[in-house]
């Protein structure tokens, strides 16, 4: 019981992250990092490779809970640990190449 309510929890975080990271990727228009912010094109050298930038961004965040789900089949207690440090770890780093892709592609 105790597994299936973890895979309940990691799986569809992994695929809301794994989704958010297809519509970064697909999007026209600039996509956002910040809550309440707008890029707009119009200070984005190219939007393509931003969004796709962005999008692969959001797409190996969403590893941390895939990979987390399969050691949550395996062995909890590694599990949790990838989880832990996933997420602890990855928000800063998420900050930091979302700071970087935007300088990149800044006009």
């Amino acid at each position: 019981m105790e597994t299936f309510i973890y895979l309940l929890i990691t799986i569809p975080i992994g695929l809301g992250f794994s989704i958010l990271g297809i519509y970064a990727w697909k999007r026209k228009k600039p996509m956002w990092f910040w809550s309440g912010t707008e890029v707009k094109a119009g200070e984005i050298s190219d939007v393509k490779a931003y969004n796709k930038a962005n999008g692969i961004m959001w797409i190996i965040y969403s590893l941390v809970f895939w990979i987390s789900a399969f050691f949550g089949v395996l062995h909890s207690d590694a599990a949790g640990v990838v989880l832990a440090v996933g997420c602890l770890g990855g928000i800063p780093i998420l900050v930091i190449v979302y700071k970087k892709i935007y300088a990149k592609y800044h006009i």
